[in-house]
């Protein structure tokens, strides 16, 4: 059971490392934007599958801050490219 564990961290390392790229590379802010959110969930997984292992809710409050600044941040985001939107027409 514990190689699944270390398998399970090894995708979620991996994949938090090319949602990182994405955020460095991004050639838009929209992409860089939807790198930042897929990062955060990938967050919030780690954090659920680590309170489904330790059999624990310590971190359910983090959780939902997590959750909350990815929605406010998406919100932001999405205002400030339909301002820019509009003044560039």
């Amino acid at each position: 059971m514990t190689w699944l564990i270390g398998v399970i961290y090894v995708v979620f390392a991996a994949a938090a490392l090319i949602t990182l790229w994405r955020i460095i590379r991004g050639p838009s802010i929209l992409d860089r934007a939807v790198a930042s959110d897929v990062l955060l969930t990938e967050v919030m997984c780690v954090l659920g599958a680590d309170m489904a292992i330790n059999h624990h809710t310590r971190t359910l409050p983090v959780l939902l801050v997590i959750a909350a600044v990815g929605v406010f941040g998406s919100i932001a985001i999405a205002r400030f490219v339909a301002r820019k939107d509009n003044a560039d027409r």
